[in-house]
C-alpha cells in the first residue's frame, strides 16, 4: 500500500447545502451519504489512515453556491462555508487543507474572497461547481465571458489552482436527456457539461492572457484526453482558421494549463491514456469522497500497473508542488 497519498476532490457539506447532494443517492443510501458529508474529523480520518491517505484538500459539495441566484446570498454562503472549513482545517492541518468556495455570480467579489481565503485562511486554491446562476436562475453563466477576466487575473497573481468541478446542466439545457434521467450526474452529463466549459476556457484566449493559470479537472479529465486530437484536427483537409480567439491549438493549453485527477474514475486503462496524453506530472490522485469510496480509489491506485515513479508523482508529489504543500 502506498503511504502518504493526497486527495484533492474530497467534499463536505454544510447543513444548508446537504440537500444539493440528495438527488445523487437513492433514499435507502441517503442516511449514509448524509453522515459522510457532515463528518470531517471522524470516519473520514479513519478511512484515510486505513488506506494510506495522508491528506485531503476539502471543498464544498455541489452545486451549492453556484446554484444560488442572488449575488448577496451566494456571497454570504461562500463566506460562511469558507470560515467553517478554515475552522475544521485548523484542527488537523497535517491532514486537511482547504479549497475555497466562490460566489462567481460576482466576479470582483469572488476575486476578493479568493484572496481572503488564500492570504488570511491559508487555503490552497478554489473549487467551483461549474457555471453560476446569477440573477436569472434560467441562464447559465460561464467563466470564459469577458466579465471574468479580472477574476482570472487575480487567481493567476495569487498563483493558486482553480478546480472546475461538475454540475448538471439546467433543465432547459438538458433536453437530450429527456426520458433518460440515468444519464444525468456522474454517469454522463457531469462530464459533458464540464468538458464543454473547459473547452470554452481554452478557446476564449484566456490562457494567452494568463499563461500561468492552472485549472484542474476531475474524473480523469471529463473525457477530454481521449478527444483532444480530434478537437484540433477535425476535417483536417479543409484549411479554415479556427473560429475562436485563442492563438494556439487547444491541446497546447490542455497540456500547459490543465491538471487531471483520478476522482471517481478508477480504471487503469483510462489512467494510462491520460498519462500518454498529458503526462504523469499533470495527474493527481483523488477519491471523490463521500460520493465514491476511499477504499475503492486507494486499493485500485495502489495496484495500478504504472511505474513506481509515476505512482509517487500522481499519488503525492504532484499535489505537493501544485498546492505548495512542501
Amino acid at each position: 500500500m502506498m503511504q502518504g497519498k493526497i486527495g484533492l476532490e474530497e467534499h463536505f457539506a454544510l447543513e444548508e447545502t446537504l440537500g444539493d447532494s440528495k438527488p445523487f443517492a437513492p433514499a435507502e443510501y441517503w442516511p449514509e451519504l448524509e453522515s459522510r458529508l457532515l463528518d470531517i474529523q471522524d470516519k473520514r480520518l479513519r478511512l484515510m489512515d486505513e488506506h494510506g491517505m495522508e491528506m485531503m484538500l476539502l471543498s464544498l459539495n455541489a452545486p451549492a453556491v453556484q446554484a444560488v441566484p442572488g449575488t448577496a446570498a451566494a456571497t454570504e454562503l461562500a463566506r460562511r462555508a469558507n470560515d467553517y472549513l478554515a475552522e475544521q482545517v485548523a484542527r488537523r492541518p497535517d491532514r486537511f487543507q482547504g479549497l475555497a468556495a466562490l460566489a462567481m455570480q460576482d466576479p470582483d467579489g469572488a476575486a476578493r474572497e479568493l484572496e481572503r481565503c488564500v492570504r488570511e485562511l491559508g487555503f490552497r486554491g478554489a473549487l467551483v461547481n461549474g457555471f453560476s446562476q446569477v440573477e436569472n436562475p434560467d441562464v447559465p453563466v460561464y467563466y470564459d465571458l469577458p466579465q471574468y477576466r479580472p477574476f482570472w487575473a487575480a487567481a493567476e497573481a495569487l498563483d493558486v489552482p482553480f478546480y472546475l468541478h461538475p454540475r448538471n446542466p439546467l433543465p432547459q439545457d438538458a433536453r437530450i436527456y429527456d426520458g433518460h434521467p440515468w444519464l444525468l450526474g456522474p454517469t454522463w452529463a457531469f462530464g459533458q457539461e464540464t468538458a464543454v466549459h473547459a473547452l470554452r476556457l481554452m478557446a476564449s484566449g484566456l490562457f494567452d492572457s494568463h499563461p500561468r493559470l492552472q485549472v484542474i479537472l476531475g474524473h480523469m479529465g471529463e473525457g477530454l484526453p481521449y478527444s483532444m486530437w480530434r478537437i484540433d484536427n477535425r476535417n483536417a483537409w479543409i484549411k479554415t482558421p479556427p473560429r475562436y480567439p485563442a492563438k494556439k491549438k487547444l491541446v497546447e493549453y490542455f497540456n500547459a494549463n490543465f491538471h487531471l485527477t483520478t476522482s471517481g474514475n478508477f480504471r487503469t486503462q483510462t489512467l494510462i491514456d491520460a498519462i500518454l496524453e498529458i503526462g504523469a506530472d499533470r495527474i493527481l490522485f483523488s477519491t471523490d469522497w463521500p460520493f465514491e469510496n476511499v477504499d475503492h480509489a486507494a486499493i485500485w491506485f495502489d495496484a495500478a500497473t504504472i511505474s513506481e515513479a509515476d505512482r509517487l508523482k500522481i499519488g503525492r508529489t504532484n499535489a505537493m508542488k501544485l498546492f505548495n504543500l512542501e
